[in-house]
């Protein structure tokens, strides 16, 4: 097959981590005869600096002309007081491209399970979940300002959400669960919140239409503590936009590092984009020191569900697990190799 990769390096540590994904991507393409063409653009810091924004119309344009968005790192303390901060590419680019559902897995690997922050009673169980993050609405995008009131000073936010916007990322989780174990947790604030009273009820309504799939429901509060207690009790969660962007970044500290987490942003059109869910890291930028196994399996997701390779995914994981088996890393994972050197040895099990 041929497809269209744009690649955003962006700032920090993501020229470095997106290359390494970029010459994994070519060896998948050498050894099962694909051809991917790929096209760079610009995005947060890097752009600011050349084009005076963080997200150029150009890389809008290139982003639309392609088949999948594989995406870097953005921002850093350079452009902290920018009229325009970097990471505002980020919320920029998902209305763009309408990427309404983050998808986010979060499995523990075998020979990271020292590096897990749970028992070893508790790791033993396994953990292999998926959070499934509604990513373009909620209080994220709510009406919000400043106005003075009889105490002074306040401030606020809105969240809202419609039913459209709730069961198409609803669907997106059922249908995942279809192809893992069957289950799919609904994550609310229910005994609070009126948007969440609508999430449950669009959620069940909807859930007639995948009888093979368990649904449950459970309160964020509750569902953190779950996660920290029994994670493997968790397949898919299903979750707002606020509840979602804590609770994935909680599952990275139960799987061992933030440097092997992989996401797909998917939507409304066929452009889905890619990226590790780590920072920018701007004090290891050029140090050869990133871990980009998070990039590498992102660019594994993106050849799964943009373009329906499970083959070529599945070994780039195997490749990635491989290395990780032979006590091979970066760092941060307890390793002694770089992040060249940790690329080459993935290539070379793929």
């Amino acid at each position: 097959m041929k497809a269209k990769i744009l690649l955003l390096p962006g700032d920090g540590i993501g020229p470095e981590i997106v290359s390494s994904a970029r010459r994994v991507l070519e060896c998948v393409a050498d050894k099962f005869k694909h051809e991917f063409v790929f096209s760079e653009a610009l995005i947060g810091g890097a752009a600011i600096d050349a084009a005076g924004h963080p997200l150029p119309e150009e890389t809008v344009k290139a982003a639309h002309a392609a088949d999948a968005v594989l995406l870097g790192a953005v921002g850093g303390p350079k452009w902290d007081s920018a009229p325009v901060r970097p990471e505002a590419a980020l919320l920029a680019m998902r209305k763009e491209l309408g990427l309404y559902a983050n998808i986010r897995p979060a499995k523990l690997f075998p020979a990271l399970r020292g590096a897990s922050s749970l028992k070893d009673e508790i790791v033993e169980r396994g953990i292999d979940l998926v959070t499934v993050r509604e990513l373009t609405g909620g209080i994220y995008f709510g009406e919000r300002g400043y106005r003075t009131g009889a105490t002074g000073r306040e401030a606020y936010d809105t969240e809202s959400y419609s039913e459209i916007e709730i069961e198409r990322v609803a669907r997106i989780a059922y249908e995942l669960a279809e192809t893992r174990r069957k289950k799919v947790c609904l994550v609310d604030k229910a005994n609070v919140l009126t948007s969440s009273k609508l999430w449950r009820k669009v959620v069940s309504d909807i859930a007639e239409d995948y009888p093979s799939v368990q649904l449950d429901m459970m309160y964020v509060d509750n569902a953190a503590m779950q996660l920290a207690l029994a994670p493997s009790q968790f397949d898919v969660l299903l979750t707002s936009n606020l509840f979602g962007d804590i609770l994935s970044d909680l599952t990275a500290a139960i799987v061992g590092s933030i440097g092997v987490m992989p996401s797909a942003s998917l939507g409304a059109t066929s452009v889905g984009m890619y990226e590790a869910i780590h920072g920018s890291a701007p004090a290891l930028a050029g140090l050869d020191k990133a871990d980009p196994i998070g990039t590498i399996l992102s660019a594994a997701m993106m050849l799964r569900l943009s373009f329906d390779l499970g083959a070529e995914a599945n070994a780039v994981e195997c490749a990635v697990e491989g290395a990780l088996d032979d006590g091979l890393g970066t760092a941060d994972i307890g390793g002694t190799l770089g992040t060249r050197a940790i690329t080459d040895e993935i290539i070379r099990r793929i």
